[in-house]
């Protein structure tokens, strides 16, 4: 790109914060905006998959593999299913030297990319509350604290509840059907020993076919988190006069909803250290696409919101990212970077979000009890992310020959 166009990148998650170091690296200078009042301000929630041929591309890109490795778990990848009895239905356990899906906690990978930007690339407290078009792809920013900016790019990193989506598309995120109660294990080895043998190492899934489920996964420093799920309106506990504070009586609830499950899993249920936050899933219509906005982008979750099955919303926000600042640094316009990083994303996106909400909705489905149980092939699964990446890898390697 022949000068410096003012970029400013809404939100310091990984899609923003990766868009920004990989723009950094190509010697271009953004501005991310986000609303937190510093990188490690809130809970930033559980651990990451990070795949071989999507997070794990971007974060070579970045020059940050390193970093990652040096933080990653890859033993986290094992995984186990069990039904609502404790009967074992599948397991995986990875490899020695199986780096196709090694996990981190989500807050060390903010963080890593954080402190990979130069200081004062964020500027935290700047929460967006609107963006104007003043003309020629010029956008003003107005902030809630009442700041303002104006930008040549405005990039949407911000998330489910993005508010620079509404200037390319009407779409909205509707509710998934199923209630999540997030749940948290400390010192799991000493203090739930029950915990830390059904976790194991990676993640546990359980399900009953009856739209009821447990999803726990081993984090750092002796932490299992996860959620207790089960097919509700989002103010399921409004409606079951539930205080969600009051941890006693969420105990008994979850009892009384779970009473078909064996006593061995109810430690799942009910150890839980602290409060149960109640968290919810949406989704936006899959596939998503919008007609071309000069200017304005989005970019992960903002762009394409789905289902947590597959573990593909991280990734491809990393990635999204990355291909974009590679756009941004090659083309000649901001706008034909915006054309390029957008027809790929949506043929991307699209199919994965769409098998992602297909996914949620089949494993809390209702299902008959001589129904097959089919769980993903795992090794299988590792094998593709491997093969997806060298096929990656060598298109983008013809691409820039062409280009010479």
């Amino acid at each position: 790109m022949k000068s410096q166009p003012r970029i400013a990148i809404i939100g310091g998650g990984p899609a923003g914060l990766m868009c920004a170091r990989i723009l950094q690296r190509h010697g271009i200078e953004p501005t991310v905006y986000d609303a937190d009042a510093a990188v490690d301000s809130r809970d930033p929630g559980g651990t990451l998959d990070l795949h071989a041929d999507s997070g794990q591309i971007a974060l070579e890109d970045a020059g940050l593999m390193a970093a990652f490795t040096a933080s990653a778990r890859p033993e986290g990848q094992a995984k186990s299913r069990r039904d609502q009895h404790g009967a074992v239905l599948a397991g995986f356990v990875p490899d020695a030297g199986d780096a196709a899906a090694p996990e981190i906690d989500r807050g060390r990978l903010r963080v890593l990319l954080h402190d990979s930007l130069r200081p004062g690339t964020v500027r935290w407290g700047h929460e967006l509350l609107r963006t104007t078009p003043v003309g020629g792809g010029v956008h003003r920013l107005a902030f809630a604290n009442g700041t303002g900016a104006e930008a040549d790019l405005v990039i949407g990193a911000d998330g489910a509840w993005s508010k620079v989506r509404p200037r390319l598309t009407d779409a909205a995120p509707h509710y998934l059907g199923v209630a999540f109660l997030d749940v948290r294990f400390d010192d799991v080895d000493t203090r739930h020993p029950a915990v830390a043998a059904l976790v194991g190492d990676g993640h546990l899934f359980a399900a009953d076919g009856d739209g009821r489920a447990v999803i726990v996964q081993r984090n750092s420093n002796g932490v299992v988190r996860g959620y207790v799920a089960f097919r509700a309106e989002p103010d399921w506990h409004v409606g079951a006069d539930l205080d969600l504070a009051d941890r006693a009586a969420v105990r008994s609830h979850l009892l009384r909803e779970f009473s078909g499950w064996s006593t061995d899993l109810h430690p799942l249920l009910t150890d839980t250290d602290g409060d149960y936050i109640p968290r919810s899933f949406w989704a936006l219509p899959a596939p998503l696409t919008w007609d071309h906005v000069p200017g304005i982008t989005l970019i992960g979750d903002a762009a394409h919101l789905m289902a947590p099955f597959g573990g593909h919303g991280a990734n491809l926000a990393l990635l999204d990212g990355a291909e974009l600042a590679h756009a941004l640094a090659e083309e000649a316009t901001v706008d034909d970077a915006i054309a390029r990083y957008e027809a790929t994303m949506f043929a991307r996106s699209g199919e994965l979000a769409a098998g992602a909400n297909e996914g949620l909705r089949r494993f809390f489905a209702t299902t008959s009890p001589d129904a097959p149980h089919l769980p993903p092939d795992h090794a299988q699964e590792h094998e593709n992310y491997l093969a997806r990446a060298a096929e990656y890898r060598r298109r983008r390697a013809g691409e820039a020959r062409i280009e010479r």
